[in-house]
């Protein structure tokens, strides 16, 4: 520091009066300088869209460059799958979008099957369809409640967490897990719905149909709602075509492409129902689309119920249908004391050979695929590769969340630094997909 300039006097009313300055502090603000600074916005989680860290340049309040900042959750889900059977990988895969599990698990099935080249019982690939519709209301629920929550509306955040408990309580009796199912297996499912499912789901719908429209008085005409979402983390056609962005980022886009719609499976071309769409492309039309993707999802729900006929929920080849048509036993998998005698009762090589599929796993002709699904985040894509044995040579998933999250910068460079809270919890990324 500079030697501080002689002290000037000034005569009052009170007697003289000094004032002591630096020299120095002058000197600084007449030099050209840089008013940008950078910030951390995380990593943190509880409980926003996971452990997430963004990297801010900020000048004043305005977000002159945004990155993100992922890793934090990596769990090596796709280098696992490699190591353990094919039926094994499910265990793995589940675990990825975890608000979405079972999408995991069909787009997963559905390409080792495709593999095979074996054709699930109708059963099964409409008890599919109607987890992952209830799978997607559960995860919209918990996109709406974390973003309002991180927005200040704490009710929204109760309101969309105590329904989703609703779907949590309904995949719980169908699956026998909240999440982490690991119930579709290749082949069809690990066993069929309980007695009684039927009523179950019937209720629930009924009971969605009654607190959805809460949401849009909570929520969609509350003035402060709108206010801080509309013209905030807009992102054209252009923009989200350019980044790869899918699901509800690209819908509030104006563009209609949905998966169930455009390249349908498991059935989808039998049901009815609409593909939301908005053009503002903005924060608040990707929470209408999600609201109103909500009651589509209700519609296919009801239908599938509707087309369940009775019949097995595996295929029939024994040398792939591992674990089906097992009660459940008190471990959870499968391996009750009846089943153990029945097998052991048959014969000899009935018992080996369940060992073995059930210890080596069942082998997969050799060749790659790409199957993919309609996640609540987007497209949800499987590239599996076999080279004729018993577990994948390469497993790797294009997962939406992963995609999304390169819109973040184009959505929040140029807006004020809250805006930025905002427009991740339009993307409503989830980590353990991203790191996976």
């Amino acid at each position: 520091m500079t030697t501080p300039t002689p002290a000037e006097e000034r005569i009052t009313t009170e007697g003289p009066v000094y004032t002591v300055t630096g020299g120095d502090w002058d000197t600084l603000l007449d030099e050209d300088h840089d008013d940008r600074i950078v910030i951390n916005m995380g990593p943190q989680h509880p409980s926003t869209h996971g452990v997430l860290r963004l990297v801010l340049e900020l000048e004043g309040e305005t977000v002159t460059q945004a990155r993100s900042v992922i890793g934090y959750l990596h769990t090596g889900i796709e280098k696992n799958c490699e190591y353990r059977t094919w039926t094994q990988g499910v265990t793995f895969v589940t675990r990825m979008d975890y608000l979405a599990p079972i999408f995991n698990e069909v787009g997963y099935c559905l390409a080792v099957e495709k593999l095979l080249e074996v054709e699930v019982p109708r059963r099964a690939t409409v008890a599919r369809v109607l987890l992952m519709e209830l799978n997607r209301i559960g995860s919209h629920l918990v996109c709406l409640a974390t973003g309002g929550m991180e927005l200040g509306a704490l009710t929204g955040m109760t309101a969309g967490f105590r329904e989703r408990e609703e779907v949590l309580h309904l995949l719980e009796f169908l699956t026998g897990l909240r999440m982490n199912h690991a119930y579709v297996r290749p082949g069809g499912l690990a066993q069929d719905f309980p007695d009684g499912w039927e009523e179950k789901v019937t209720e629930f719908v009924a009971l969605m149909r009654s607190r959805l429209p809460d949401y849009d008085k909570l929520l969609t005409g509350q003035p402060i709602w709108r206010q801080r979402l509309e013209n905030v983390g807009y992102l054209p056609l252009d923009g989200c075509l350019a980044l790869g962005a899918t699901g509800p980022i690209l819908r509030s886009a104006g563009l209609p492409w949905d998966l169930r719609k455009v390249e349908p499976y498991c059935g989808y071309e039998e049901y009815d129902f609409e593909v939301p769409t908005a053009t503002e492309a903005d924060c608040y039309a990707r929470y209408r689309l999600r609201v109103a993707e909500m009651h589509e999802s209700l519609k296919i729900i009801e239908q599938a119920v509707q087309k369940m006929e009775p019949g097995p929920v595996m295929v029939a080849d024994r040398k792939v249908a591992w674990p089906a048509q097992l009660s459940v036993g008190s471990d959870g998998m499968g391996n009750t004391l009846e089943h153990v005698r029945k097998i052991m009762g048959q014969s000899m090589e009935s018992l080996i050979h369940h060992f073995k599929l059930v210890t080596e796993g069942f082998h997969v002709p050799a060749g790659q695929v790409y199957t993919s699904v309609e996640s609540p985040r987007g497209e949800l894509g499987f590239h599996l590769v076999s080279d004729g044995g018993t577990r994948p040579v390469r497993v790797h998933v294009r997962e939406p969340s992963f995609v999304n999250l390169q819109t973040m910068p184009a959505m929040s460079e140029g807006g004020m630094v809250a805006d930025v809270i905002a427009a991740v919890a339009s993307i409503d990324p989830v980590m353990g997909g991203v790191d996976r």
